[in-house]
């Protein structure tokens, strides 16, 4: 794994009007490398995703993607770099197809590798491929977050953030979900993956950190968060 970091945050600081959200956040993911993002609803996690995707603009601190300076980039120009989100809730487009979807994905990046692609895609998801002409709307809230995942593949992400994808899955669907996201980090994909769910998102981080109040608690190895008391009785109930 490559000591250069492939996105890294120092000191980001960001919110809405008044409401300063983020305080001073530092975090690095290595190329090939899954991190976990964890915390509890309205920790800043949603923020944090928004800021570095260039969403949001940051109001102090810096973002680094593949060794540029995206701190003031437009969110376009994030997108053609290769850090792609996938953000909570879905976000597909409800009267369009899977395809038409799926080609969206392509849009401003990887549009010439369109074609291969859509069929790299369909062998991850077959059931995408038989739904193709279905409009996403009428899809179920775990195929919704297939495609949502598989939209964002279609990009050829260098970096893909996960907001908050078991959110309203049933547990076989989450099971489901994190054996996927487990896949495509074998594959080489660096995957940011920010979640409620700690103790699964813990089972497949290399690293995380725990997001509280806008600042990062706690970091480290997946076995050093594990091991830490506080961080057990806080979200895993032990």
């Amino acid at each position: 794994m490559s000591d250069t970091p492939l996105l890294s945050v120092r000191g980001l600081r960001s919110g809405y009007g008044a409401v300063e959200v983020l305080r001073g956040i530092d975090l690095e993911v290595a190329p090939g490398e899954i991190v976990a993002l964890l915390g509890s609803n309205g920790a800043g996690k949603t923020t944090f995703n928004h800021t570095v995707s260039a969403l949001v603009r940051a109001r102090a601190g810096s973002v680094r993607f593949g060794g540029e300076d995206i701190t003031g980039a437009h969110y376009r120009g994030v997108v053609s770099l290769g850090l792609i989100h996938v953000p909570e809730g879905r976000r597909t487009f409800p009267n369009l197809s899977v395809l038409e979807n799926l080609e969206l994905g392509s849009f401003a990046r990887a549009r010439g590798n369109r074609a291969a692609n859509l069929e790299r895609v369909f062998e991850i998801f077959p059931r995408l491929k038989e739904r193709s002409t279905q409009l996403a709307g009428t899809m179920s809230g775990g195929e919704q977050q297939m495609l949502a995942i598989a939209r964002g593949l279609m990009g050829e992400p260098r970096l893909l953030i996960l907001d908050e994808p078991s959110l309203g899955l049933s547990p076989l669907l989450v099971e489901e979900l994190f054996g996927l996201v487990g896949r495509l980090h074998a594959q080489g994909l660096a995957i940011l993956l920010v979640e409620q769910n700690v103790a699964q998102s813990l089972e497949i981080a290399q690293r995380a950190y725990v997001l509280e109040n806008g600042a990062i608690q706690f970091s480290g190895s997946s076995a050093e968060l594990l091991a830490t008391d506080r961080l057990r009785q806080a979200y895993l109930g032990v």
